[in-house]
């Protein structure tokens, strides 16, 4: 009951010290509703892939890996867009992973070289 009253009295000194335009919202919500001891919200998952990388280091991991000269601003858009298309999920990004799977295989089949700008 003491724990009650106290809280109560915080409260009030709480309310007692805001500004009157803060004190006009918290009316129109209702100071009985009002409750500024609730506990934060919890942050947004962060949104991981399999390895329990996040999308950012998925492609910092894979771009450190490549040499400069043999990426461009378009090649860099194509690996975030399968990094976020990675870990949400997206058909798309899947489809396009596994045909560079099966294409890959494909050449290797066959001994040819994959060969940029056809």
């Amino acid at each position: 009951m003491q724990e009650d009253n106290n809280q109560s009295n915080q409260k009030k000194a709480m309310y007692d010290s805001l500004s009157p335009r803060r004190k006009k919202f918290i009316d129109r919500i209702g100071y009985d509703k009002w409750d500024p001891f609730q506990e934060p919200k919890n942050p947004i998952d962060i949104r991981t892939d399999t390895t329990r990388r996040t999308s950012k280091q998925l492609m910092r991991d894979f771009l450190y890996e490549c040499k400069p000269e043999e990426y461009s601003n378009a090649y860099g858009r194509g690996v975030l867009e399968m990094c976020l298309g990675i870990i949400n999920g997206d058909d798309k990004c899947r489809a396009m992973y596994e045909f560079s799977l099966w294409y890959r295989d494909l050449l290797e089949r066959e001994k040819k070289e994959f060969k940029t700008g056809l």
